[in-house]
């Protein structure tokens, strides 16, 4: 009996070890980004039969990021996507800021499709400082607000 495309996905999730292996300075923390798990990812794909395909697209300033996981012998297919808005960055010129959106969303959207969780020692999912935290609440609930009313 063949493999389904979600076994085959199943294994890919299971066997994925995507470490931490970037540090930052200033924050003080480990992280990896798309590119350490897609270099983590594709000899898992190759031996299960896997191709990931990227694509971004933009709309009401939010970049969102989908990857397609397709099986090359049945040609069934999952997807997942992250979005980011794109932001304006004291320095940065418009096409950084798409990239540092796209960064950010395609590193989720990753996250998500193989089941990787940085909760743990993520900035971008827990506070680090104690007195933060009601601040990083209502940025947060301000940035959530934002999306939903350019998507509306």
């Amino acid at each position: 009996m063949e493999k389904t495309i979600y076994k085959k996905l199943m294994e890919v999730q299971s066997s994925l070890k995507a470490n931490k292996n970037k540090f930052n300075k200033f924050g003080g923390f480990s992280y990896r980004n798309a590119e350490d798990i897609l270099e983590a990812v594709k000899p898992l794909l190759k031996q299960n039969g896997l191709v990931l395909v990227c694509s971004d697209s933009i709309g009401n300033g939010i970049l969102t990021a989908t990857y397609t996981l397709t099986d090359v012998d049945s040609g069934e297919s999952v997807t997942n996507s992250a979005v980011a808005i794109i932001g304006e960055h004291k320095g940065m010129s418009a096409e950084q800021n798409t990239g540092c959106a796209s960064s950010y969303a395609r590193k989720y959207a990753l996250n998500g499709l193989f089941a990787i969780d940085d909760s743990s020692a993520d900035p971008d999912a827990i506070e680090s400082k104690q007195e933060n935290t009601n601040q990083s609440k209502e940025d947060g609930n301000n940035s959530i607000f934002e999306a939903k009313k350019k998507l509306a």
